[in-house]
């Protein structure tokens, strides 16, 4: 499975005590990334990630075309939904995307570890049912 990786700012921290926690999953699966959180997780972990541009200049917009070629399994989107970004109405569209090419994203870490035991368990092998051209 493709699994993005995006983290605002005040979430960072949270994404790569996340992926600490789930490293084992995780590894077993390709991971991309806009790139200060790619760079972070990659440190704090030791997985490979595959990183893309920041996401202030143009890193959610590249993981954004990858999920409208249904590239990505599953996104998970720490999002800060107390500070207004500007790059809010870019992170309405990516989630909109998913919606469109049912593609499970996470906004929090709830809703993150709700995925990640569903992907432990193989709950996602439709996606190659899909996207078949994996």
């Amino acid at each position: 499975m493709n699994i993005a990786l995006i983290a605002h700012d005040s979430k960072k921290e949270l994404m790569v005590q996340f992926c600490i926690a789930y490293c084992r999953v995780l590894s077993q699966h390709t991971l991309v990334a806009t790139g200060t959180t790619g760079k972070l997780v990659s440190e704090g972990t030791g997985l490979s990630v595959q990183r893309f541009l920041s996401g202030t200049h143009g890193g959610a917009q590249q993981i954004a075309a990858r999920v409208a070629c249904n590239e990505i399994d599953i996104l998970l989107f720490f999002r800060d939904p107390i500070n207004a970004k500007p790059s809010e109405p870019n992170d309405m569209n990516l989630l909109r995307l998913c919606d469109v090419h049912n593609i499970p994203f996470a906004t929090n870490i709830a809703t993150a570890e709700v995925l990640i035991h569903g992907l432990e368990r193989d709950d996602f092998a439709w996606r190659d049912i899909v996207n078949p051209q994996r």
